[in-house]
């Protein structure tokens, strides 16, 4: 502000907020990268909801699906089969019930969405660089204990100081791009990252690989001419320096003096190296669960009444005996005619017919048809 009383300045010719700079992380390796993309938290509770959607299609199933009958052992292992076959969607076994296939495909659109996150996490973890540093912006640069390095005589020490109150036994005075090539490499721990302002930051990267810069920048400054209040020379100045933004001659001054090396990081390659963590999940896991229950209490309602039909409530084993079984057929009843007090429908030809077949047979002479034949 002092400033400002005494002197006129010029449209910045360039930007130098403060940015972080953090090294970065070698490609993964290890045997079991696999299990990476999730937390273990994430893990576990996908491995429960794998299981119980099991329990709960099996329960929805098991009285009218012959797929999901046969001995204890064979059930469990249905159970099983189907519940981790839907992380392929290769279930074999048809679901006939209609809670049963609403809650199927509502988890499979759950398995759907775990399935996606997985293998695009994976794939940034085993291909794209990642950040050696949980810190990647000003918030985790405040709350974080490690260590923060600063160029000696630059106004990023009192900046941090003040205005983020950030303890100064955190600060670390650095005086040559050495030394901060040398700090970052021990690691965020011991090293902690580098605090600078962006145009010394683009020069040290141009040098120096395996760095680059976390997050956006913090702070909204620029480097401008400064004159005696008053001076013409200031409003000539400023319209040039705006011209030369226009017409892109400035960013071309800039990439000429400041991208002098061969060493360049584009930040667009760099993910987060945090796992996928159940809380983006939650919502997911809650609709299938919800989904759970409310099929288990519509099924139990309904099996309650078929029961009290049946027969009266006598204990709770026999409720479970009777959703235990297995439902019987629905089989049409055939209207037909009867005679009173026979239990078997007669037609009018039926006696004939009857004494027809008791009549035994007997041979049949010429001569007998004839006199039959007279006699008529």
């Amino acid at each position: 502000m002092r400033r400002t009383v005494t002197f006129d300045f010029t449209q910045p010719f360039i930007e130098t907020g403060l940015v972080i700079l953090a090294p970065v992380k070698e490609h993964i390796t290890s045997s079991w990268a696999f299990l990476q993309p999730f937390s273990l938290e994430m893990w576990c509770v996908t491995g429960l909801f794998f299981l119980t959607v099991g329990v709960v299609i099996w329960i929805l199933e098991h009285r009218i699906n012959d797929d999901f009958r046969g001995s204890v052992c064979q059930q469990i292992i249905t159970i099983f089969w189907f519940s981790f076959s839907t992380l392929f969607f290769a279930h074999r076994e048809n679901t006939m019930s209609t809670l049963g296939r609403g809650v199927l495909i509502i988890w499979l659109f759950v398995v759907l969405i775990i399935v996606s996150s997985y293998t695009a996490s994976l794939t940034s973890i085993l291909t794209v660089q990642q950040l050696d540093t949980s810190i990647k912006g000003i918030e985790d640069l405040k709350n974080s204990n490690d260590p923060i390095g600063f160029q000696v005589g630059s106004f990023a020490q009192d900046y941090m100081v003040k205005e983020l109150n950030i303890s100064r036994s955190r600060l670390r005075a650095l005086g040559s791009p050495q030394e901060y090539a040398e700090a970052l490499k021990i690691g965020p721990k011991e090293g902690g990252v580098f605090v600078n302002e962006r145009p010394y930051v683009e020069l040290f990267l141009s040098t120096y690989c395996k760095i680059v810069v976390a997050g956006t920048d913090f702070t909204s400054r620029g480097w401008g001419f400064a004159f005696p209040r008053d001076s013409p020379l200031q409003v000539d100045l400023s319209t040039a320096i705006l011209s030369l933004s226009e017409n892109g001659e400035l960013q071309r001054i800039h990439a000429k003096w400041l991208n002098t090396g061969e060493c360049t990081t584009d930040n667009s390659e760099l993910v987060d190296s945090n796992q996928l963590r159940l809380e983006s999940f939650l919502g997911l896991f809650l609709i299938c669960g919800v989904a759970c229950v409310l099929a288990l209490l519509l099924y139990f309602g309904i099996m309650l009444c078929k029961y009290l039909r049946h027969e009266p409530w006598k204990s709770l084993r026999r409720f479970i005996s009777f959703v235990h079984g297995k439902e019987p057929p629905k089989n049409k009843e055939r209207r037909s005619m009867s005679l009173p007090g026979s239990s078997t429908p007669t037609t009018p030809m039926s006696s004939h017919s009857s004494l027809d077949m008791e009549r035994p047979a007997r041979p049949v002479r010429n001569g007998e048809i004839v006199k039959d034949l007279i006699k008529k």
